[in-house]
């Protein structure tokens, strides 16, 4: 099916209708977004002497929706601007319109007849061939159609995206029964390439795959947790990071979502599932009960399994429900045994043997969980999808778990997987007691197989082309191994250099890695790419490794250190191979130096990259300080005014600025226009930045000669940072140290006290700032700065 989507209509501008608006804008696609006109007029509009028949009372619905939706936090948006490709519009005066789309996405109330009345309206102005499809959660597909041209069904699904659509990955598709297989097939890839999300073709069955597994999960907690008397506190610290779920955990996440709307899907599945042999636990216990009777229902109403209070001193306190009370009351620490033995397995999928094998109450809680859910997911095949890797997929992007139902399975082990099934009093599905094979999951030749249940054969996964699965290569293709990064040959003569500390940290193990990446490709291969797959791409150099030296009063080793940093960063740019780099997530400070002395980077859309020095209390050390001065430098050639361009910068670093996406970073100048490139696709990224170092290197990338043609403006440009920071500080916006930190980072900037502008080499910037930071490390304050940050992982202000 060839076909391009240049503009979309969005039928429905609630809180999902905007965010999917907004999303298919941040990929630069056209949107119409439409909602219902008033019925009466608002106190704002009566004031006015508007009517009913003026515009702006007639599109205030979907105006007020889509203004709420891009001043929320997060933003559902990339950057602000991208708003401008969004029209609005209301269902009666802009119906029209929609001949002009190539793709029609009902996002209305969760009601059929409402949405039969919709879709009549919309095939009276749809032109043949576009494609319709429904975002709804839940109500059968089969039913939607019904009455519609042969043409409308053949192009109608549902397309079921989760909130917020920017930031949860699955992409739910459910064909109806008349859908063609080239659309199921457009919408799949689709999903992939341009939305980046994990396409899933689910069947038309109650709350699809995510929703229906997911939804088991958080109901099989709640009996559980009245079972063995647990807390609040306990369960979210139970299902948290440790098994690699979000922050949020259990009840936070159901605060979040909304207690109504779980409510809503658990009711559903409970009504509409009567074969499902575990649909008691869809009834909703007795807490529930109150709780929605209380319309305690989480953020939405101020309260629900946690409430935010202020106490007598005007603190901000968060209160937690007891489940036997009913009552609020001030949090407890929650603590396990089993939780401490696995604080030395870094990879979470190691856990779980730990886990499960516990001999207290945390143990006894992942038993009575994982047997229950892998009973539960064995059993939904065939009925939600025929693909046992469908599940695990739809669980990852859909609930933010780090692994799928059976991919926990496999790491637990299928016999003891079996063994918690069978202690519960449960039944596996007869296809898991019959498998020919010892796990569901293999790699082979780097590609991920699973297992095929009618073929009762490992079948490799589709899809997985267009990306390099790293955990699926490390072994076979390691190049260069040390305790913080392993090279790996990636192929067509390009290497890729992959952080492995903690937290993707950078210190001395790291910076020997990428120098011999860079030597291994300069001896026998074509380009070098600087990429992970983990949560963050890094956040930054070892800190602890700088208190240390500084502690110690050790300034000689410290200034190698940093010096080191520094010719390494250099390396990357300067070297006679292409070099790119892969940001994703959190890159900051010294990850985001690296990125700016690359080649070329190829960022995910959802990187978070700024130089944030100022937060532990000294400057850019590692080239960033330097590289502003050289890109300011070289905007000034387009630019009259220097001391603006230069003073924009400046305040980048000064105010510790982190970009909330990839394109914000090219406002911020850590990003070049028609030099770097953004993938909304995070899997594609390790691929995409190789195809980019292999094509630079096939044009012929010849080693660039260090500059030394970097106009600085001396005592010009000091003089009015100086003034600036001195303003500031009077007018208490900023702290004696922050004005310290601000003085030194502008005489690096300002190329020291010059007495008039003046070319230097990028190598005279570098020595000022190391110089600079390593007098800020001998600061009393800094120190402070840098042990509360490690401490609490946020900094302080002194």
């Amino acid at each position: 099916m060839n076909k391009h989507i240049k503009k979309v209509a969005i039928v429905g501008s609630g809180i999902m209708g905007s965010g999917i608006a907004c999303h298919f804008a941040n990929i630069g696609v056209e949107v119409l977004l439409l909602d219902i006109v008033p019925r009466e007029l608002n106190d704002k509009e009566k004031a006015k002497g508007l009517s009913l028949d003026d515009n702006v009372v007639r599109n205030r619905l979907v105006n007020e929706s889509l203004t709420k939706a891009l001043k929320s936090k997060p933003s559902p948006i990339y950057h602000q601007k991208f708003a401008s490709r969004i029209t609005t519009g209301n269902l009666e005066d802009d119906i029209a319109k929609i001949a002009d789309v190539d793709w029609i996405i009902e996002v209305v109330v969760e009601r059929l007849d409402i949405k039969k009345i919709v879709f009549e309206n919309i095939e009276k102005h749809r032109k043949p061939g576009t494609l319709i499809t429904s975002n709804t959660s839940g109500i059968p597909i089969q039913f939607m159609s019904e009455g519609r041209s042969d043409d409308f069904q053949k192009h109608f699904c549902g397309t079921h995206f989760f909130n917020p659509a920017r930031y949860l990955k699955l992409f739910e598709i459910i064909p109806g029964p008349k859908t063609s297989p080239e659309v199921l097939s457009f919408l799949n890839s689709y999903g992939e390439q341009y939305l980046g999300k994990t396409s899933v073709i689910a069947k038309d069955t109650p709350a699809f795959i995510g929703n229906r597994i997911g939804i088991f999960s958080i109901q099989s907690l709640f009996h559980v947790v009245k079972k063995m008397g647990m807390t609040v506190e306990e369960v979210d610290k139970l299902t948290g990071p440790v098994i690699g779920r979000p922050k949020s955990a259990t009840f936070r996440t159901v605060d979040v979502v909304g207690l109504d709307t779980l409510v809503h899907v658990a009711n559903g599945i409970h009504d509409n599932c009567k074969n499902d042999e575990r649909i008691a636990l869809f009834e909703l216990p007795d807490f529930i009960h109150t709780m929605v009777e209380n319309k305690w229902l989480g953020s939405k109403s101020g309260q629900g399994f946690y409430k935010k209070t202020k106490g007598k001193d005007g603190k901000t306190e968060i209160l937690t429900l007891d489940l036997d009370t009913m009552d609020y009351r001030t949090k407890k620490r929650a603590s396990f045994a089993t939780l401490e033995l696995t604080k030395s397995i870094d990879n979470v999928i190691d856990r779980f043997p730990v886990l499960v094998n516990g001999k207290d109450k945390a143990g006894e809680f992942y038993r009575k969980s994982f047997g229950a859910l892998f009973a539960y997911v064995s059993h939904r095949i065939p009925e939600i999808t025929d693909d046992l890797y469908k599940i695990d997929d739809a669980m990852k992007a859909g609930f933010g778990w780090e692994h799928g139902p059976f991919q926990i399975w496999d790491a637990i082990g299928l016999e003891k997987g079996l063994e918690l099934i069978k202690a519960e009093g449960l039944a596996v599905a007869d296809w898991v007691t019959n498998m020919k094979a010892p796990s569901f999951y293999s790699v082979k030749d780097g590609a991920s197989y699973g297992y095929d249940i009618p073929k009762k054969t490992m079948e490799k996964i589709p899809g997985q082309d267009a990306f390099i699965i790293l955990d699926n290569i490390r072994k076979s293709k390691e190049v260069f191994k040390n305790s913080g990064v392993v090279i790996e040959d990636i192929g067509d003569g390009i290497l890729n250099v992959e952080f492995q500390s903690k937290m993707n940290t950078i210190g001395g193990d790291v910076l020997a890695g990428l120098n011999k990446g860079i030597d291994l490709a300069e001896k026998d291969f074509q380009g070098l790419v600087v990429g992970n797959q983990a949560a963050n791409f890094s956040v930054g150099a070892n800190i602890g490794m700088i208190f240390m030296m500084a502690v110690e009063q050790e300034y000689d080793e410290l200034n190698m250190a940093v010096k080191m940093f520094q010719d390494t960063m250099m390396r990357m740019r300067y070297s006679s191979i292409p070099t790119v780099s892969a940001p994703h997530g959190m890159c900051l400070g010294g990850g985001c130096e690296l990125s700016l002395h690359a080649d070329k980077v190829v960022a995910a859309a959802e990187t978070y990259i700024g130089l944030v020095e100022f937060g532990i209390g000294v400057i850019p050390g590692g080239g960033g300080s330097k590289e502003f001065a050289l890109r300011a430098s070289d905007t000034f050639r387009k630019n009259d005014v220097e001391l603006n361009v230069l003073q924009e910068y400046f305040l980048n670093i000064g105010m510790a600025k982190a970009s909330t996406s990839a394109y914000e970073a090219f406002d911020m100048g850590v990003l070049q226009k028609g030099k770097d490139i953004v993938v909304v696709n995070k899997d594609r990224q390790i691929a995409t930045a190789k195809a980019h170092a292999k094509l630079m290197a096939e044009a012929g990338y010849t080693q660039p000669v260090k500059r030394k043609d970097v106009k600085v403006l001396g005592k010009q440009a000091l003089g009015m940072f100086l003034v600036g920071t001195d303003a500031m500080e009077a007018s208490k916006y900023i702290s004696e140290h922050d004005h310290k930190i601000a003085n030194k980072l502008a005489y690096v900037m300002a190329g020291g006290d010059l007495s008039e502008p003046t070319l230097v080499s990028e190598q005279y910037l570098l020595d000022l700032e190391r110089e600079a930071f390593l007098s800020l490390c001998t600061e009393r304050k800094t120190l402070e700065r840098i042990q509360h940050t490690l401490k609490t992982g946020k900094p302080l202000r002194n």
